[in-house]
């Protein structure tokens, strides 16, 4: 009798042992896919800016994007006529990025 409540006590621990490394598992592996997707959502896009004409211009239109849900960053080169944003495409798209620019009224286009 003795014999057989250890060996029932001996197993519940492991199947504790084991469900709680694979909850533990499950965990590591949600927080790392958690990463690839949020990796993979992360979208860099250049536009080219029409009719930025002064200092002012590229406030304008980087506020513009800015304003754009799921934009986290917009890095603008005057020079060029260009913008570099950085954006979550699970939340908005290279397409509603270059519209607000255009509303703004500066017609934008992602470079080829």
């Amino acid at each position: 009798m003795k014999r057989t409540s250890l060996i029932l006590s001996s197993l519940a621990t492991a199947l504790v042992l084991a469900v709680g490394g694979l909850v533990f598992l499950t965990s590591a592996q949600a927080e790392k896919l958690n990463v690839q997707r949020e990796a993979v959502a992360e979208q860099t896009v250049t536009f080219t800016i029409e009719k930025m004409t002064c200092a002012a211009c590229p406030i304008t239109v980087r506020k513009a994007m800015e304003g754009v849900d799921g934009v986290k960053s917009v890095s603008m080169d005057f020079k060029a006529k260009t913008a570099t944003v950085i954006f979550d495409s699970a939340v908005t798209s290279a397409q509603q990025i270059g519209a607000a620019s255009t509303n703004a009224g500066y017609p934008a286009a992602p470079v080829s």
